[in-house]
């Protein structure tokens, strides 16, 4: 329970961020299922679109904060290799 104004606008502010955190991570994560659902069928057409969709996604994700850039450099990194094995 906040105790002054400030710490009870803080609380505001954090579950409006939690929120944001918490859709922009799990759209992320369904991006990236969904490639490897793509690799997995063998449809290397629908990995690669679903690729370029993913990429530019877990880039912005890590620009807004949400994962470290580290995390969306390996993520991408390992998805580029994924779609690549299929060729």
């Amino acid at each position: 329970m906040a105790n002054h104004k400030s710490a009870a606008k803080r609380n505001r502010q954090n579950t409006v961020k939690k929120a944001r955190n918490a859709h922009v991570r799990s759209t992320m994560r369904n991006l990236v299922k969904q490639v490897r659902e793509a690799v997995i069928a063998g449809d290397k057409e629908a990995a690669q679109a679903v690729l370029a969709k993913a990429v530019p996604y877990i880039d912005r994700t890590a620009t807004k904060g949400v994962i470290h850039k580290a995390t969306a450099s390996r993520k991408i990194s390992r998805l580029n290799k994924l779609v690549n094995t299929l060729g």
